[in-house]
């Protein structure tokens, strides 16, 4: 009984040792191509619940604030209505807002969008590809994205109306100070 303890934890041991390289592996080597700010925007094109197709390049030389949320997601309802007033407050200015859905059903979609009373364009990433090229794994993420395509502030969490004011400012502020 003594020898077969002894090749167990031999093993075990021999175990932990491999994962514990693969992870440092892994973490060392990695390519983790997931945008930053000051990074180029990852392209999309997804169908909205307004049944056209929205581009993200269509809105090149705009703020575009792309937001990922979930139905199932608490923060998500919270943050809702501050998104909706600033889109009401900002809806002739140059900023775009788009809400990304997580690959939730249409009609699931449509029910939220109806409680909240959401006018602003709701898109469908069926697929999750867009989340995954983002690198979206905790919800709500958004992106803050400037007139140049590149991505100006990544908030991940729960954004309150002040917050989501101040980031449009900044990066308002910003565009009209580059040089042209």
């Amino acid at each position: 009984m003594g020898k077969n303890k002894r090749w167990i934890q031999l093993a075990i041991f021999a175990i932990a040792i491999v994962i514990g390289a693969l992870t440092l592996f892994n973490n060392l080597y990695a390519t983790d191509k997931r945008p930053v700010e000051g990074s180029k925007a990852p392209e999309f094109t997804l169908s909205g619940l307004d049944g056209k197709k929205h581009t993200l390049s269509d809105y090149k030389g705009k703020t575009v604030m792309v937001n990922f949320w979930g139905t199932f997601c608490p923060p998500c309802k919270e943050e809702m209505p501050a998104i909706q007033h600033q889109f009401d407050k900002r809806d002739t200015q140059n900023v775009e807002f788009l809400a990304l859905n997580l690959g939730e059903s249409k009609i699931t979609v449509q029910s939220f969008v109806d409680q909240y009373k959401i006018t602003f364009p709701i898109l469908l990433d069926d697929n999750e590809a867009t989340r995954k090229r983002y690198g979206v794994s905790n919800y709500p993420t958004t992106f803050f994205i400037s007139p140049d395509g590149k991505i100006a502030k990544i908030m991940v969490g729960e954004m309150s109306e002040a917050f989501i004011e101040k980031t449009l400012e900044s990066i308002k502020a910003s565009t009209q100070a580059a040089p042209k």
